[in-house]
């Protein structure tokens, strides 16, 4: 990606002083995108004028089973070349999931995380002075006001403190192991502080899903300790709280008890056609190639799940007086 820095920072000024005035504020959503396969998708992105884009993980698909880095690096520079310039002109945001955090799977016990963490700063261009640069994991967060309101935005680190996963892929068994960890002890008390600061709007983004239960692969419900721990610290916000998943190579929108989840996945890697179901599912799961929106107005917020072509799949609306 090449960096406009005069166009940067002007949309930086634009958004910090509300010179930029619009209806509606637009984010994209989407994970999923190997740097070795077409990527069609963008056209269509390009076209819904985002203010913003966030990526959920699997940003590029530089992972090998000994847990080399060597295909990670040729993966960066490749994505790099391939990403469309329009993406200097809006806010990019993002974390990781396993294929570009270093192993298919992949928990704590990788030994190249913190060069793949340092690889990862580094592509994505995040200043040195970032905190992600001094400490552990590429957990951080944002707040941002629209139209008077604070919306508090985590992205959590599913990868870098993740316990070991129990049984084998695709039929993952529960890791009921009471020290059994997805954050880790330091991103929990991480966690716990920012929810404690005071917010009007709440978004979580994690590379695998949170509230779906009844499939095989990835899931907090692997530990469902830590599943258990994060909903119910959630829970008093679940009128003003969306979670925000990747990974599955199938996109959806489920909700438990108030709280909104909505999988963005895959952007071209298109997932298998099984027939997949979850007790907490709206509608159904999509494994064709896909994107997210979530544009928020003064009083409600869309989210739209879309095909390659743009074409609306699945969407629910919300409330935010």
């Amino acid at each position: 990606m090449i960096h406009n820095t005069l166009v940067k920072i002007f949309f930086l000024f634009c958004f910090s002083f509300n010179i930029v005035k619009a209806d509606s504020i637009k984010f994209g959503l989407g994970s999923c995108l190997d740097q070795d396969y077409p990527q069609p998708i963008w056209q269509s992105i390009q076209n819904e004028d985002f203010n913003y884009f966030i990526f959920l993980g699997d940003n590029v698909y530089g992972d090998v089973p000994s847990g080399s880095l060597r295909k990670m690096r040729r993966a960066y520079q490749k994505q790099k070349s391939i990403l469309p310039d329009f993406l200097d002109e809006i806010n990019i945001l993002s974390i990781w999931d396993d294929h570009d955090y270093g192993i298919n799977d992949g928990g704590s016990d990788y030994r190249n995380k913190k060069r793949s963490q340092k690889m990862f700063l580094d592509f994505w261009e995040i200043p040195k002075d970032d905190l992600r640069h001094k400490r552990e994991g590429i957990y951080f967060s944002k707040e941002e006001i629209f139209f008077n309101k604070k919306f508090k935005l985590i992205f959590l680190d599913t990868r870098y403190f993740r316990s070991d996963l129990k049984g084998r892929k695709g039929r993952y068994a529960k890791n009921k192991d009471p020290n059994a960890t997805i954050l880790g002890v330091e991103q929990w008390k991480w966690f716990q502080d920012q929810i404690n600061k005071d917010f009007d709007f709440l978004m979580i983004f994690s590379s695998i899903q949170i509230i779906p239960q009844d499939h095989g692969f990835e899931k907090w419900d692997n530990f469902p300790k830590e599943r258990d721990k994060i909903l119910n610290i959630i829970k008093k916000y679940k009128d003003k709280t969306i979670l925000f998943s990747g990974d599955r190579h199938r996109s959806g929108i489920y909700k438990k008890d108030g709280i909104i989840e909505v999988t963005a996945s895959s952007m071209n890697k298109p997932g298998s056609t099984f027939f997949e179901n979850d007790k907490y599912l709206i509608g159904k799961t999509y494994p064709q190639v896909n994107y997210s929106i979530l544009e928020i107005f003064q009083k409600s917020i869309n989210i739209t799940i879309k095909d390659e072509s743009g074409k609306v799949l699945n969407s629910i609306n919300l409330n935010v007086d």
